[in-house]
């Protein structure tokens, strides 16, 4: 660990050494070659006079990258993409007069971007469909477990902890849609030139347009890509950047509802997320077992929310062809937008495959409020027997505030079904009333809705995605 120096905490200690990889600087440069490589092929395979001699000195050594002499190089001329050009030249002596022929800097550096963010999206989906399953089986398990749910976080009528759950789950399906249009909408900026006219290809090839009009789809094949961006200036649309940290907002956002949900149940002592043997819950008090994992889900989350205003801003304010204020922000905002959400899934995935859930705690605090909202059964069971609806209701309106105020000014257990059952009007025993308490009498389609769901929506989805289950992750308590 660097001890004199900031590191970012995504990198020490949230991202995963994947994500971090995808964004490192060795991933980069060898990304550039890799484009010097194909444009040189291309050139070729278009006729220019670049020989199979010097393709073949570029690639080998595509990936011996000579960093010290790029860095010493960068020193002197305070550009890294030229830097780069040099030593990659001292490399290849006999291909130097022909690397970036005819590129400017963005070639490199925005195709590179476009590639790097296909590759973290890529992750990003493979994680989301991870985290779907795990909370499939989860919700399946609890499918009819009946829980207290609540509007405005006061009691209602009660669903199951596996409903709960699928609310949950569909929030992250939405946000692997949105990660997969992103995807979608990807396209390399190609080989456009100084202002997106392609005019110095135009001159490579003596004014011949159908070898320029060739030079991007054979770049996109060559990369694997579905295509370029038709017209660009000098980059690629910067709102490509929003729309790419957009998708990743929305799984931030999914992941906090999550987690902010699972804070409050730990609260009830109704679900805790998962809690290690040796883990310390607060330094101060040694009973407790706070929910570390899902405040961390909110805190990084706040942090991707706030981050996907950058590229928003940047889009916004570009002017004509292009400006470079976009360069330091885009180093910033576009990685550690990556790593954060990569930090904020391995932790739900961590989440979602240990929840423990306590059904006694559950049942208690159901059966508390249960009474209450038994009465229109109760009500209809007793106009069945023969009694007036009007003065009924009216009675137990009455019965449900006595029993409301012992709860809430004496603290003592919820008594209406007792009160009701020592009342007349009614004509009701308690065996009679117990039989209202049944909490699968009020849980209406839940259990239903969740193997619907689970069958028709997620099911299609980890089929169709079988071999990227089984993503674990290794977090930090």
């Amino acid at each position: 660990m660097t001890k004199d120096r900031y590191v970012s905490p995504l990198s020490e200690r949230y991202a995963s050494r994947e994500m971090q990889y995808i964004f490192s600087p060795d991933k980069k440069f060898r990304t550039w070659r890799r484009l010097w490589i194909a444009l040189a092929e291309i050139e070729q395979e278009l006729g220019l006079p670049i020989t199979d001699e010097q393709i073949g000195e570029l690639r080998a050594h595509a990936d011996d990258i000579n960093y010290e002499e790029a860095e010493a190089r960068e020193r002197v001329v305070r550009h890294d993409v030229m830097s780069h050009v040099y030593a990659y030249g001292l490399q290849c002596p006999h291909a130097k007069g022909i690397i970036h022929l005819g590129a400017t800097s963005c070639y490199v550096g925005d195709n590179t971007d476009i590639l790097l963010m296909r590759e973290a999206l890529q992750l990003v989906r493979k994680k989301l469909i991870n985290v779907l399953a795990e909370l499939s089986a989860f919700a399946r398990e609890y499918r009819a477990l009946p829980t207290l749910a609540f509007t405005h976080f006061q009691p209602a009528q009660p669903t199951t902890v596996g409903k709960r759950a699928t609310l949950w789950m569909q929030e992250f399906q939405l946000a692997l849609a949105e990660v997969e249009h992103a995807m979608d909408s990807l396209r390399l900026l190609g080989s456009k030139g100084t202002t997106g006219t392609q005019a110095s290809f135009l001159e490579l090839f003596d004014g011949d347009q159908d070898k320029v009009d060739r030079l991007d789809p054979m770049l996109a094949e060559k990369m694997g890509f579905p295509g370029c961006f038709p017209v660009s200036g000098q980059t690629y649309p910067r709102l490509m950047d929003t729309i790419v940290l957009n998708s990743l907002g929305i799984a931030a956002q999914a992941a906090m509802k999550m987690a902010t949900d699972i804070r409050l149940l730990q609260h009830l002592k109704e679900v805790e997320e998962p809690f290690e043997k040796t883990q310390i819950g607060s330094s101060a008090m040694a009973y407790k077992r706070n929910p570390m994992r899902s405040e961390r889900i909110c805190s990084l989350s706040r942090y991707v929310l706030i981050d996907v205003l950058n590229p928003a801003v940047t889009a916004g304010t570009q002017w004509f062809e292009r400006t470079l204020d976009d360069s330091a922000n885009k180093r910033l905002s576009i990685p550690e937008g990556f790593l954060a959400i990569d930090g904020i899934l391995d932790l739900c995935l961590n989440v979602a495959d240990g929840l423990k859930v306590y059904p006694k705690v559950i049942e208690k605090r159901l059966r508390s409020e249960l009474p209450f909202m038994a009465t229109e059964n109760i009500m209809m069971d007793a106009v069945k027997a023969g009694g007036d609806r009007q003065e009924l209701h009216e009675r137990i309106r009455e019965l449900s505030m006595q029993a409301g105020r012992r709860v809430k000014e004496e603290g003592l257990d919820n008594d209406l079904l007792e009160r009701i059952a020592a009342d007349p009007m009614f004509g009701l025993d308690s065996a009679a009333l117990e039989k209202t308490l049944d909490p699968s009498r009020y849980i209406g389609c839940a259990p239903h809705q969740v193997d619907r769901y689970l069958d028709e929506v997620i099911a299609p989805i980890l089929r169709e995605n079988e071999e990227l289950l089984g993503a674990g992750a290794d977090i930090m308590v």
